[in-house]
């Protein structure tokens, strides 16, 4: 897929609207994890989820010759991100591009980049797209059926809980949302939908609520939190693009460069933490006697698992609660 032409962070606004608050999940453990990468003059960050630029703000303030390059396919946290780089005063060391974060090596290939020195994944929904319910991701309150993080992209949650077919919607929940209901939830909508199509969230989000026995409903949050999750990966491909970015991040560290991943439920932290294994591990044949150099590890973890944030931080951000971070450093090219 060609990438678009990359933009610079335009100047503030004065005239816009307030810029929401946002307060980045596990900033200090990722900034101090990815900060030695950071230090060198020239160093490139690629912030392959920008969202609002929380984390790479933060890095850019503390790293002065710290190069930004910024992927997003979502134009509204692209705008809002660049008027944050921009009111901090590092429009000129940031690149904005949008992309979706799969596209990682065109990206580089078309800025010229032949190598990186520190990658961010903070995967999942941004406080942006969550905290505006036309965008259609929340179900709190009222928006259109939609959760494209592209909304140019061709496929809305809409299309998927209206053409899908009982079997495949049951998938969806229980592959990507881990919904034990699945199939009654699956059933439900197929049965309401035939009366009219859904078009918003909030009755949807009622009838997954009245498909889920009530004693389930009394914990574990919004019944239809998992449903929302289902419908956000399958419309966004989320794993999937996860499972080919991440690869190709590692393959853009340079020697010394550090990857850092924020996940927020077990499937993508699945996906990371066999990734990052992968590269941690010796390779050598077990039936020869000595490691062959070749073969031996690439990257060296930084991470004991995957680190939760403090009581303290999920306290003040509910949000932090299920987050979940993993880090590696690159220790040599692949043979």
């Amino acid at each position: 897929m060609s990438t678009p032409e990359p933009t610079r962070p335009a100047p503030p606004d004065s005239a816009a609207r307030p810029r929401p608050v946002h307060v980045p999940v596990l900033l200090d453990r990722v900034t101090g994890l990815l900060g030695p990468a950071c230090a060198g003059e020239g160093a490139v960050l690629v912030d392959a989820t920008l969202g609002l630029a929380g984390h790479a703000l933060a890095l850019l303030d503390a790293h002065p010759g710290l190069r930004l390059v910024g992927l997003d396919r979502d134009p509204q946290a692209r705008a809002e991100a660049a008027a944050r780089i921009a009111a901090a005063g590092h429009a000129d060391r940031a690149t904005l591009v949008p992309a979706v974060f799969d596209e990682l090596p065109d990206v580089l290939d078309r800025l010229g980049l032949a190598e990186v020195q520190a990658v961010l994944f903070d995967l999942g929904v941004s406080s942006l797209q969550l905290d505006r319910p036309e965008r259609g991701f929340s179900y709190a309150g009222d928006g259109p059926l939609d959760m494209r993080m592209d909304p140019e992209a061709p496929r809305s949650a809409a299309d998927v809980v209206n053409t899908y077919s009982a079997a495949e919607l049951a998938r969806v929940l229980r592959v990507y949302g881990e919904e034990r209901f699945a199939s009654r939830i699956a059933a439900a909508i197929v049965r309401e939908r035939a009366r009219a199509p859904f078009t918003h969230t909030e009755r949807l989000a009622h009838l997954v609520r009245d498909a889920i026995p009530a004693a389930t409903r009394r914990t574990g949050g919004h019944p239809a939190k998992r449903t929302f999750q289902a419908l956000r990966i399958e419309v966004n491909d989320e794993l999937g693009a996860l499972q080919r970015a991440l690869p190709a991040a590692l393959d853009a560290l340079a020697v010394g460069g550090r990857v850092a991943v924020i996940t927020f439920h077990s499937l993508e932290d699945r996906i990371v933490k066999q990734t990052l294994a992968a590269g941690a591990t010796d390779r050598t044949p077990p039936e020869l006697p000595v490691r062959l150099p070749e073969y031996g590890p690439v990257l060296r973890l930084l991470t004991r698992g995957g680190e939760a944030p403090s009581e303290a931080e999920v306290a003040a951000n509910p949000r932090a609660a299920s987050a979940r971070v993993r880090a590696a450093e690159r220790t040599r090219r692949a043979a």
